[in-house]
Order: structure tokens, then sequence, then C-alpha cells
């Protein structure tokens, strides 16, 4: 994750690089950084999971067309968490504003907090193979079960996020 730190900081025009010098200025220009490099991470994060949430959406719709409407309110409960969680990481005040000004934090931590947001990342993967699952099983007898696990995985993706702040503060 350091890599996202260290593409925005590379693309620093010069008049930047050069105000990086000037004392104090540094510091404030490298938490600009660590902002923008934590919006572009969120961002990431966020629209894997907005096409997961269409995913179930076309889902939802196909058990519509198949006749198999009583698993619509079921699904509806995945992709109702999954939206709180998009909307969380979308809607977070980027860089760890409050808690930069809070909480010193070193790189080593920052390297602690991108780790975890990896596994958001991660998480994505684990989440999309849940609605390849869910998808698979239309029409069969796993689906209720292929629906409790898609949920389960929606669930600890919110309980993930709620977590996060955690990783800051008990530093």
């Amino acid at each position: 994750m350091s890599d996202l730190f260290d593409q925005v900081t590379n693309s620093q025009d010069v008049v930047t690089k050069i105000l990086a010098k000037i004392p104090g200025f540094g510091g404030y220009i490298e938490r600009e950084n660590r902002r923008a490099a934590d919006k572009l991470l969120r961002d990431t994060v966020s629209n894997r999971f907005e096409e997961i949430w269409k995913r179930i959406s076309a889902l939802q719709t196909d058990l519509v067309s198949q006749g198999a409407i009583e698993y619509v309110d079921d699904l509806e409960g995945a992709a109702i968490k999954f939206r709180q969680f998009i909307d969380r990481v979308k809607n977070a005040s980027y860089g760890y504003s409050g808690l930069f000004d809070a909480v010193k934090i070193n790189e080593a931590e920052l390297l602690k907090i991108y780790q975890y947001d990896l596994a958001l990342l991660e998480m994505a993967e684990e989440a999309n193979r849940a609605v390849d699952t869910v998808e698979a099983s239309i029409g069969t007898d796993g689906l209720p079960a292929a629906i409790r696990n898609l949920k389960s995985v929606a669930t600890k993706a919110v309980d993930a996020y709620n977590h996060r702040s955690e990783i800051v503060l008990a530093q």
C-alpha cells in the first residue's frame, strides 16, 4: 500500500517539491500526500464494492424474472449491508484527518493501516466469490445457503470498516 503514497508523492510538481524544503511546510505536504493516498485507496475500495452491489441488484432482477421472489428479500439484506459499507468508505473524511491531528502516526503505523486497507480490498475478492456462488446456485437447493454466506461476508465488511479506526487509536 505504500505504492499509493509513493504514487502521490512522485507526481508532485517542482513547486511543491521546492516548498517541501521550507521548514514546517514539508510536514504539511506529507500529510496532504497521505490524505490523497488514503482517498485514492478508499475510492478503489468503494468502487470494487460498488461493482459487487450492482451484481447483487442484477441477481435480484434475475430472481424476480425466474419467479424466485421469496429469495429477493434475503438477497436485499446483503445488498443493504454492502451499500452501508460503500457509503461509509466513500463518505469518511479522507486522510484520517481528525485522527492525524489527535494521534501522531509514524511510517510503521501507517503501514499497518494500509495493510488493514489491503485486507478490505481482499475482502472484495471474497465478496465477488460469494456473489458467484449465489449466481451459480440460482434454481438449486443451495441458494439459501449461498445467500446466507453472502450476507455473512457483507456483515464482515461492515464490521471490518467499523474496526478500522481502532488500528489508529491502538497505536
